[in-house]
């Protein structure tokens, strides 16, 4: 399975649709999935801009069309009814195949996302091209209920969407690459799969985010990883067993 990680830099605006489009369109023939990050298609620091910059699913059309050619995974901010969700969306075959509500949004130091979103509830497991997926939204890899609810769910492969800014600088390198490591290997370890971890880069009102994207095998082994803080867009085969460390 050939696997694109788009550790890409999202605009706080509604211009990262047209720019995820020619990416995917770039790729589309040499790749079988391409991950993009968290709240990708809106940016992170939305806070009233959701009310303006939020989407609808069928306004994501052309997503649907080009999984017709590759499984496209994506976040965003979407309307829900009278709420706003912070989600992910699997796209594959031409079709919606499962979307995924953020279930624990943090509200300390400098985020805020409880103030603008509804939390999801739930955890699930979907049949695509008969591996079993489980889809997480960066805050949720950080409860260990959510480590049992995706042992429940037994999935071949988890795919986690982050945003995480860089913080804890030290002569052990970044301290907060390091804890995502040690979570995102116990997690692949604890449910035998295998672990899509995409988080972006760029700066967004004072916070940088470090990238470092990467696939953990069921060994908790890091097969493939990004540079930190640079844009980059690489496609690897996970049937391959190389290391990056």
């Amino acid at each position: 399975m050939r696997i694109t990680l788009a550790q890409i830099s999202p605009k706080l605006n509604r211009s990262n649709l047209g720019e995820m489009i020619e990416i995917i369109h770039s790729i589309k023939d040499a790749s079988d999935l391409i991950v993009f990050p968290e709240l990708s298609l809106n940016g992170y620091l939305l806070q009233d801009k959701l009310y303006e910059d939020a989407y609808m699913i069928n306004e994501l059309k052309e997503l649907e069309i080009l999984s017709k050619s590759i499984d496209i995974v994506v976040g965003g901010a979407f309307i829900d009814g009278k709420v706003f969700r912070n989600s992910a969306l699997y796209f594959s075959e031409g079709k919606l195949i499962s979307k995924h509500n953020k279930v624990h949004l943090p509200n300390y130091g400098m985020f805020e996302e409880a103030r603008y979103f509804e939390a999801g509830n739930i955890f699930e497991s979907f049949l695509v091209h008969d591996n079993r997926v489980s889809m997480v939204v960066c805050e949720d890899l950080w409860h260990k209920n959510v480590h049992h609810d995706l042992i429940e769910q037994n999935p071949d492969l988890i795919i986690a969407l982050v945003a995480s800014p860089a913080r804890g600088f030290s002569d052990n390198g970044l301290d907060i690459q390091n804890k995502w490591y040690e979570i995102i290997k116990t997690v692949a370890s604890e449910c035998s799969a295998k672990l899509i971890f995409v988080n972006r880069v760029g700066f967004e009102d004072g916070l940088g985010f470090w990238g470092g994207s990467c696939i953990v095998n069921e060994d908790a082994n890091i097969m493939y990883k990004l540079e930190k803080f640079k844009k980059e867009i690489k496609t690897f085969d996970i049937k391959e067993r190389e290391y990056a460390q």
